[in-house]
């Protein structure tokens, strides 16, 4: 799938300070109060890690092979969005089988290459938390997700993938799909993602959402198709979490998370 990773703006908004835990340790100091969870839910790509220079190179050269002009490219929303539903929006129906198989070998072959890299806080946030409070909802395929995350070290406990679904971010299924399988009720999972599909579909679920400003400006963020985010971070350096008996406990370290 596509997922790249631009410069995000600078942010705003009325922080509360108050003491909380989070990945670095009991004294890490916390701004705002999330809320407390059963399950948290990860989008991969531009969320966890950044896979954009292989990205780049492989839906270039894939656009190449198959006569696409950037101008025809540039029309297409690709972020957060299954490689499927790209396909079929830039090929002919009779060619989309070919052209899907294709750009997923050269994104699974490309990821030894270099260019998928983990983005800053994820190692420290999941190593906080129990393999059964987490997942990864992602609109790549198993076999690309699963490739990527090894590159950089990450080991979920569970991935929903593009296989697992019939209908792709931003419909609420994916997000849906994790909380079931991990035995807890949509209203007590976070979901936190990067694109506006994912958010969109992550609120159609019932969820919370946290909106991470590492692909999208925070106010394309706040502008989301079927809501803006409860909250936005810059990303998952500002999270801080702490396992409770009540769930997990999410705060941000980022005095403008708090919308």
């Amino acid at each position: 799938m596509y997922d790249d990773v631009l410069p995000a703006s600078a942010a705003s908004g009325d922080p509360r300070t108050e003491p909380g835990p989070g990945p670095g340790g009991a004294d890490s100091e916390a701004f705002g109060d999330f809320g407390v969870f059963d399950a948290l839910l990860f989008d991969n790509d531009g969320t966890l890690l950044s896979s954009m220079e292989s990205v780049r190179r492989c839906w270039t050269a894939w656009a190449e092979e198959f006569g696409i002009t950037p101008e025809e490219f540039a029309a297409v929303e690709l972020h957060g969005r299954p490689a499927a539903e790209i396909v079929a929006d830039l090929l002919p129906p009779e060619r989309v089988p070919e052209a899907l198989a294709r750009i997923e070998r050269l994104e699974v072959a490309d990821v030894p290459n270099g260019g998928v890299l983990p983005l800053p806080g994820t190692a420290a946030l999941l190593a906080s938390l129990p393999a059964d409070r987490w997942a990864v909802v992602t609109s790549a395929t198993r076999e690309l997700a699963e490739a990527r995350l090894h590159a950089v070290g990450i080991d979920p406990p569970m991935v929903i993938a593009a296989d697992d679904i019939s209908r792709g971010k931003p419909d609420p299924e994916p997000f849906l799909l994790a909380a079931r399988r991990l035995g807890v009720d949509p209203a007590r999972c976070a979901v936190f993602e990067d694109a506006p599909a994912g958010i969109q579909a992550g609120r159609a679920a019932g969820m919370r959402t946290v909106a991470l400003a590492t692909t999208h400006t925070r106010e394309e963020l706040a502008d989301c198709p079927g809501g803006r985010p409860d909250f936005v971070v810059d990303d998952l350096s500002a999270v801080t979490a702490q396992v409770t008996g009540a769930g997990v406990e999410l705060g941000s370290r980022d005095p403008a998370a708090p919308r």
